[in-house]
């Protein structure tokens, strides 16, 4: 009989460890699910403010009051809510190099910024430069239909503008490591042979050639006083090859600039930003809980004849290559801060 009492409380402590293990284990699902559930709606919740941070964009961009209107030359925005904070970065794509339009000098510059050695960087400038000209020609450390069939690719070069920034990748030479690096840089909407200063993010004013870590500081943060005054930026003047920064007054700058080539100066005022061409939009939505959702939008301005002022080009939702906007780093290109019933009305 104690035999089987022994057996019998055996038996029950067994079954009460295996109840306490999938109780436990239930638990710690239900924990799993919770967490779940809780950065999805979350997340919901960011991503939501961050489309609102979109929506006030294309409101700032179009506000009749020119002092009001937002600067799309890589200034930062941002909007207080009660339990979140939402940033906005607006950068005009004629501020970018554009890599139907960029000479092989700038082209070179731009792959200087890649992890390639020297020959290599030459060897891709002049496959881009083969990848969109017309003919089947092929340039010194070139490559047209021949090479990349001895490369073994089963494609050519297209012989024709690039159509996306991505297909850049299909050039011989270029691979995802390489591009990375110059994504946030380059651009096929700015229609010019070079980066509109005025509108140029510091990351591409590093890569003009003529332009010095000091001047550029400078400028950028002259740009920045003047997108929170309304003052005129003074002008930068190419001499030489070499750009200096006009401090003159803006009378005195504005007459330098009209004897100075278009190609070789960047204008005062920023009289109307983002009034004309493509613009990627960033909004970066921050949650009291610390949690953000981040949307950036390569948006162009319509003719006026549709329901909206601007076409939508691009859509990415929380994409690998742009740079948090709430760092110690981009506070440097904060320009307004604004709470949230200022937008109420």
């Amino acid at each position: 009989m104690s035999r089987q009492s022994g057996f019998a409380l055996v038996l029950v402590l067994w079954v009460l460890s295996l109840l306490t293990i999938m109780a436990g284990s239930f638990a710690l699902s239900m924990r799993r699910e919770a967490a779940i559930v809780a950065g999805s709606s979350s997340h919901a919740r960011g991503m939501a403010i961050a489309e609102s941070g979109l929506a006030l964009a294309g409101l700032m961009l179009m506000h009749p009051d020119p002092q009001q209107r937002w600067h799309t030359d890589s200034s930062i925005y941002q909007v207080d809510y009660a339990d979140s904070k939402l940033r906005i970065q607006l950068l005009a794509e004629t501020g970018k190099i554009d890599i139907n339009s960029a000479d092989q000098v700038l082209l070179q510059s731009l792959m200087a910024q890649t992890p390639l050695e020297a020959e290599a960087q030459t060897r891709l400038v002049n496959a881009i430069l083969d990848w969109r000209d017309a003919d089947d020609l092929v340039r010194i450390d070139g490559a047209e239909k021949k090479e990349y069939k001895a490369a073994g690719l089963s494609y050519q070069p297209a012989n024709k503008p690039f159509q996306s920034i991505e297909e850049l990748q299909l050039v011989l030479g270029m691979n995802e490591h390489v591009f990375k690096p110059l994504e946030n840089l380059i651009t096929i909407y700015s229609g010019q042979p070079k980066v509109d200063l005025a509108q140029a993010p510091k990351e591409v004013l590093q890569i003009v050639p003529g332009m010095d870590a000091a001047l550029i500081d400078a400028y950028i943060a002259a740009r920045r006083e003047s997108a929170i005054t309304g003052l005129p930026v003074p002008a930068l003047v190419l001499r030489d090859g070499v750009y200096t920064l006009n401090q003159a007054d803006p009378g005195t700058a504005a007459q330098t600039l009209r004897n100075v080539q278009p190609a070789q100066q960047s204008g005062a005022a920023n009289t109307a930003p983002g009034l004309s061409g493509a613009i990627t939009v960033i909004s970066e939505a921050l949650l009291d809980d610390g949690s953000s959702a981040t949307l950036k939008v390569l948006v162009k301005k319509t003719d006026g004849g549709g329901a909206s002022p601007f076409q939508i080009l691009k859509w990415q939702r929380n994409p690998t290559a742009a740079a948090p906007l709430f760092t110690d780093e981009k506070d440097e290109s904060l320009v307004r801060q604004y709470a949230e019933p200022q937008f109420n009305d």
